[in-house]
């Protein structure tokens, strides 16, 4: 089990009410579970965003097999609108 932090931006800052958290996970999948247990408008959120571990980007996939490191920043980064 992993420990680091969640970062929010834009639409998912808001859908949490918090810039960042603590969060104890083994892979991403299993923290996106943990961090939208209960926060129906961060689940909304989180079903369109693309995710940063560590800066890399998950891209295509699967979150059950992006496995989190001790230590870890994981970036929730909503569709952001504008060009």
């Amino acid at each position: 089990m992993a420990t680091g932090i969640v970062r929010y931006w834009a639409a998912a800052k808001e859908a949490a009410g918090v810039a960042e958290e603590p969060f104890e996970a083994a892979t991403l999948a299993e923290l996106m579970t943990k961090i939208t247990s209960g926060r129906d408008a961060l689940a909304h959120v989180v079903r369109r965003s693309s995710f940063l571990v560590d800066g890399n980007p998950v891209g295509l996939r699967a979150h059950e097999t992006v496995v989190l490191a001790d230590g870890a920043t994981v970036e929730v980064l909503p569709p952001f609108a504008g060009g």
